[in-house]
């Protein structure tokens, strides 16, 4: 077997439960996973190891999946369905006109949840770099954003 065969052993099925929790299709899940390993193999060389292999494979499989649903979106006019409340602030940033709800929201939030949300959301840093902004340890990094996105979530569902 090859590195790239026991990498792909390793980590498919990591990147492909991933990818079912931002759109909730097996099929579709399936299909970004299949896209994200071929996009990885043909992309090896880049990889620096600054961080873990399966970072860097769900990244590229968010990324992949981002295009996919950019794509989608421009070929289906109906509204997005949200399966979960999970995924309710992840469905609604990828539409620019809920975007805006989200920022005046997030606006009002108070710190340091306003802040660890815009580092992980739009600044598209690991927990483990916003623990480290914070001088914190990455459970509290994930439970501040937990807690932040949940507050978000709630002022959302008052509108």
């Amino acid at each position: 077997m090859t590195e790239f065969e026991n990498l792909y052993n390793q980590y498919f099925r990591e990147v492909y439960l991933f990818v079912l929790t931002l759109c909730r299709n097996e099929k579709v899940a399936e299909e970004i996973t299949q896209e994200t390993f071929f996009k990885a193999l043909k992309s090896i060389d880049k990889f620096n190891g600054h961080c873990n292999v399966n970072v860097w494979l769900c990244q590229i499989a968010k990324n992949t999946y981002f295009t996919y649903f950019n794509k989608q979106k421009r070929y289906d006019t109906k509204e997005i369905e949200v399966s979960t409340e999970e995924n309710l602030i992840e469905t609604l940033i990828l539409n620019k006109e809920e975007t805006f709800r989200i920022h005046k929201v997030l606006h009002s939030l108070d710190e340091p949840y306003k802040e660890v949300f815009t580092l992980r959301i739009f600044g598209e840093l690991s927990f483990k770099q916003i623990s480290k902004l914070f001088e914190k340890t990455e459970s509290w990094a994930r439970v501040t954003f937990y807690r932040g996105k949940q507050k978000i979530q709630d002022v959302l569902r008052e509108e």
